[in-house]
């Protein structure tokens, strides 16, 4: 009889370990406040708990984890599982997708940044450079072309550009430098305190930062149609902690990808649908640029894309092959459609 019991306590603990080993509860890092661009990550989160019956969990922190600019130095050393990051936060650590930065590519929507995104991030040369920091490359954050918002007088010309005091970081802050404005790389959670104080006379943003970090709302002007560029913002996970996944959970991450941008491009939709009353209700002035003028701009930006190509091929990364594959599969997602 106590053979019995001590075995049947045994196996009753064996269970229990086997439960435990099966439950996995991760940590994200992110920043700010929950808004468009945390979206997928919720999304993400609901997903995969849903898919593993509340055996896979994810606990999403909101700057409690880490600063923005050293997320991804979080992920190489595993303090957390997953974290979100802007390439042009700190270029050198991930040069390969600064393509996706470059100004005036042409992405003309959300769906095309998701396409070229993740053609990008399948690249060999792109998983290696990121692996350098034990992080795989998940999934885009998806953001429209950045349009400028500023105070004082309107500033519709590219003469006007000359001496701008501009937040803009990545190649959009190397085009707007071409111009003669002075760019400022403070992050997004800065903008605001930045633009108030007179650090900068304009903060280029997509539409959800502009609310998130509130710029908009001192703000006299916002431009609708300068369309330079925008920023590439991927979501990692340690490499380590991934392949530490069960077989299931592991399959669950990734298939959950696909379900949690479609809900971030429906979100971002509706928030776009409602901009417009966003200006009115703020009383902020919508600028739009003569064509010529952004061609003017075009004109003088396009040349940093050779000067990335160089940039890169020097350092033994394939730029061009890169800079190809964005054009590439720009040119076959407007052709399914």
């Amino acid at each position: 009889m106590k053979t019995l019991l001590k075995s049947t306590v045994i196996a009753g603990l064996s269970l229990t370990f086997v439960g435990e080993a099966l439950a996995t509860e991760w940590n994200v890092s992110v920043w700010g406040t929950r808004r468009a661009f945390t979206e997928h990550i919720h999304k993400l989160a609901e997903l995969v708990e849903e898919k593993s019956g509340g055996e896979f969990t994810m606990n999403i922190s909101y700057g409690g984890l880490s600063k923005n600019r050293e997320n991804l130095d979080g992920i190489s050393i595993g303090a957390f599982e997953m974290a979100q990051f802007c390439a042009g936060y700190h270029r050198d650590k991930n040069p390969t997708i600064t393509v996706l930065e470059l100004p005036f590519l042409g992405v003309a929507n959300l769906e095309e940044e998701v396409a070229v995104s993740h053609a990008v991030y399948d690249h060999p040369a792109v998983q290696a450079d990121l692996g350098r920091w034990n992080a795989k490359l998940l999934m885009t954050s998806p953001m429209p072309q950045y349009n400028i918002a500023g105070t004082g007088n309107a500033r519709d010309k590219l003469a006007d550009f000359d001496g701008m005091r501009v937040r803009a970081t990545g190649g959009l802050g190397q085009a707007f430098e071409k111009v003669g404005a002075v760019p400022t790389s403070v992050t997004s959670s800065e903008a605001y305190n930045a633009m108030e104080s007179g650090v900068v006379d304009t903060v280029a943003f997509a539409q959800h930062a502009h609310l998130s970090f509130r710029t908009i709302d001192i703000a006299d002007w916002w431009t609708e149609n300068l369309n330079p560029g925008t920023v590439n913002c991927p979501v990692v996970v340690n490499t380590d902690a991934y392949d530490d996944l069960s077989d299931e959970h592991r399959a669950i991450l990734d298939e959950s990808v696909a379900g949690a941008i479609d809900h971030y491009l429906a979100n971002y939709g509706e928030l776009l649908n409602k901009w417009e009353e966003v200006l009115a209700e703020k009383n902020v002035q919508k600028v739009t640029v003569d064509e010529a003028e952004i061609a003017k701009f075009r004109d003088v930006a396009l040349p940093l894309h050779e000067e990335w190509i160089q940039t890169m091929t020097d350092q033994g990364i394939p730029g061009q092959e890169l800079y190809d594959l964005v054009l590439s599969t720009l040119e076959k997602q407007r052709m399914s459609n």
